[in-house]
């Protein structure tokens, strides 16, 4: 079956099943970023505290970051349909409990379990599409639109809530999941096929234990620290998480069977790839939050209109998601690596230009030329995660890639956003910690409203300085660290000589 498979090219059937998968994907790329703009609105419904507030925002991103590794090597084993199946189901049981919370206690709970239920589906997803694409060529064009399907549910997340928010309540934001899940609930058992106990042995519960906790920790802390400043809370959490994802490596080297293979990191080309899930991300996640400040309470954009103007980088970064497989069939994973840092970085430059009163036009090129960089870290990353293991093993690489951009997420927000926070407080009037606090204070004079304004637009420039350096770092490392591809005709032939040996391999 396996070898027929692979000897013809993937049907329509192949291309309705990763159709079918897009839709949780969207989704649970969509709910990390839909509550952007619905927080005000929920906060007026339910009137939480401002600790429930920030749990509402962040318990969906924690309980993701830290379950994927653990839901990839359930997948693996017990199978990824299956798996798919219940994970869909769950979260639409959170969705519609989500929309109809009563207390903000009730919200962050179903929050959590959609959670939950996201980790469940983004590794399983991936690995669906290595058994419906064996042909590698194939499977990279399957995991570019897997990719732009998950970058652009991220970057359109903010502007469907608020164009449903303009028409309905604020729970309309999560009962939108509803027809999507129904629909793959529906498809799903027709056009995908299970694969049943793929890797021998059973799951490590203490692994699964340590690696959730330790992630859990990190994810928590980092966040924290970029909300209310560095304090012994976060900082206990990140060494706690520390110690724990330690142990949990050291574990893993004794175990017949690990939840996660570190050897795959001896791989130069697969190391730098998961570095660069990491580090877009961070630098991603940062200016898109610092952006969105800038342009609702700098230039004082309305909130919608600050949405819509990410969309033409939304756009390039999902169209390069698309074509960037067919791209590095021909120039190769190295070269690309190297322009996805090189273009992220002079994406990043462009946002020095801006002023307290004129930036839009250099906000949307930084958006479009960072794009591309991104849109080659998501297909790139995917794809070499997925490709460089066993079939067996596919939810696990899947899972590694994904948690990479999580951390990425946390880091960006946590270190880069801290950043500029700080040059915010040393160089503002000091009346208030964040810009909108400050611009909330009664009678303020004009000069504080420039001084504080110029303080955040320094603190953005020296967050999208720090991230360019980094990424100007990580190009050179690409460029120096990683092997010139061979001819065409050699790799040809050590992709022949090397198929057998991959066949055989143990898992």
């Amino acid at each position: 079956m396996s070898e027929q498979l692979t000897n013809n090219p993937p049907g329509r059937r192949a291309w309705l099943g990763l159709l079918v998968i897009l839709g949780p994907v969207l989704l649970v790329a969509m709910d990390g970023s839909i509550l952007f703009l619905a927080m005000p609105r929920i906060s007026k419904a339910l009137t939480p505290t401002a600790d429930q507030a920030l749990w509402i925002l962040d318990i969906y991103g924690f309980a993701v970051g830290s379950l994927l590794i653990a839901f990839g090597s359930i997948g693996d084993r017990y199978g990824r349909l299956k798996l798919l199946m219940i994970g869909a189901t769950v979260f639409g049981i959170g969705s519609a409990a989500a929309a109809f919370a009563p207390t903000p206690e009730f919200l962050i709970a179903a929050r959590a379990l959609m959670g939950v239920a996201g980790s469940t589906l983004l590794p399983s997803a991936l690995a669906v599409l290595s058994e419906l694409f064996e042909d590698p060529r194939r499977r990279a064009q399957a995991i570019g639109i897997f990719a732009a399907g998950f970058a652009a549910g991220f970057a359109i997340g903010p502007i469907v809530g608020g164009l449903l928010l303009e028409q309905f309540w604020w729970g309309s934001v999560f009962l939108v999941n509803l027809p999507v899940i129904a629909l793959f609930l529906l498809f799903a058992p027709i056009l995908l096929r299970e694969v049943r106990a793929t890797r021998p042995g059973r799951v490590d519960a203490l692994s699964v234990v340590t690696s959730a906790a330790g992630l859990l920790c990190v994810i928590y802390g980092l966040k924290h620290a970029a909300a209310e400043g560095i304090s012994a809370v976060p900082v206990v959490a990140v060494l706690v998480g520390a110690v724990l994802l330690t142990w949990f490596a050291l574990r893993q080297r004794g175990l017949e069977h690990p939840l996660m293979d570190f050897s795959l990191f001896r791989d130069r080309v697969f190391s730098v790839a998961i570095i660069t899930g990491l580090l877009p991300l961070a630098a991603w996640s940062a200016t898109a939050y610092l952006s969105g400040v800038y342009l609702q309470s700098v230039l004082s954009l309305p909130v919608l209109k600050a949405a819509l103007l990410a969309l033409p980088g939304a756009v390039v970064l999902t169209v390069t998601c698309i074509v960037t497989p067919m791209v590095v069939d021909r120039i190769g994973k190295r070269t690309a690596l190297i322009i996805c840092h090189f273009s992220i970085a002079a994406g990043l430059v462009l946002l020095l230009p801006v002023t307290i009163t004129a930036g839009v036009g250099w906000y949307i090129a930084s958006t479009m030329v960072a794009g591309v960089g991104y849109g080659i870290s998501f297909a790139v990353v995917a794809d070499t995660a997925v490709g460089a293991v066993p079939p067996e093993r596919a939810g696990s690489a899947g899972a590694i890639a994904e948690t990479s951009n999580e951390i990425g997420n946390a880091l960006g927000i946590a270190l880069l956003g801290s950043l500029a926070a700080l040059i915010f407080r040393l160089q503002g009037p000091g009346l208030a910690p964040t810009l909108p606090e400050t611009l909330q204070l009664p009678d303020l004079a004009s000069s504080v409203v420039e001084t504080a304004k110029s303080a955040f637009v320094t603190g953005l420039h020296a967050a999208a300085i720090a991230a360019a350096l980094l990424h100007l770092g990580l190009g050179v490392l690409a460029l120096r660290w990683m092997k010139k591809p061979a001819s065409s005709t050699a790799r040809t032939e050590a992709l022949v000589q090397d198929a057998p040996e991959r066949a055989q391999s143990p898992t």
